[in-house]
């Protein structure tokens, strides 16, 4: 694995002949409570990312792993300060630029290492990859969210009640303990509201589903040996979804 952003251009192009892979972790800047990091979908999509980037290393690939995108669509907590968005046409364009200089250089196959679910940001990505790849770059970007890629991650992420919760703090944990405020998360109560049927039932915003300090699920339940299995699964489906025909 090469992490791209880390070594002099000769060095990358020695290790990394034609059809290389290219991992992209994405994430946000968002508000996820008082005790996460606004850089919490960053931290889970890196971790993904370098997950999968170590199994395809070990099946023979040559990896590159590129800098994290911290920005996303990011309109439900728009209201918490710091939150930064960007439009749906600004990340697809995004995307799809780094699509063709990656192809420009041999690039076999692009997967992305998507760690903010917020349902227009994970419609943005969708829509980038199938342009990506009818560009002539196959592009994987598994949607974690759905079908059986949810219930491997467990009981909090399938009923949706997993923003700063159990789920993404004991990623967090695991990956950048330092950045978690700890007598913050170990305080506060349970918000068993689910996020994701807010969000379909028409709510947009964090607050006016239900979460007004931008958390959902249980903060005080999150483990970081929870965390490293929640991280093993997701670069899993990821390394799984890159190497399928």
């Amino acid at each position: 694995m090469i992490r791209l952003a880390e070594v002099p251009w000769s060095e990358a192009r020695r290790a990394l002949p034609e059809g290389f892979l290219a991992l992209l972790p994405v994430g946000s800047t968002e508000a996820h409570g008082p005790h996460l990091p606004l850089g919490s979908d960053v931290v889970i999509a890196a971790a993904m990312a370098e997950n999968a980037a170590a199994r395809l290393e070990a099946a023979g690939h040559a990896v590159a792993l590129l800098p994290a995108l911290p920005y996303g669509v990011t309109e439900c907590a728009g209201e918490f300060f710091g939150t930064l968005s960007i439009a749906p046409a600004t990340l697809q364009a995004l995307l799809l630029d780094l699509a063709r200089s990656l192809q420009r250089h041999g690039c076999g196959r692009l997967g992305i290492a998507n760690g903010h679910l917020e349902p227009d940001h994970r419609r943005a990505l969708r829509v980038a990859a199938e342009a990506a790849t009818s560009s002539g770059l196959r592009t994987a970007c598994p949607d974690v969210v759905r079908g059986l890629y949810a219930k491997r991650l467990g009981a909090e992420f399938v009923s949706g009640a997993c923003h700063a919760g159990s789920y993404e703090g004991s990623i967090v944990l695991a990956a950048r303990p330092e950045q978690v405020r700890e007598g913050l998360r170990r305080a506060l109560p349970e918000n068993p509201i689910s996020l994701g049927a807010a969000l379909a039932a028409g709510h947009r915003t964090f607050r006016a589903a239900g979460g007004p300090e931008a958390y959902f699920g249980a903060p005080a339940a999150a483990d970081p040996a929870a965390g490293r299995d929640f991280i093993a699964t997701l670069g899993a489906i990821l390394a799984e979804e890159m190497e399928a025909p």
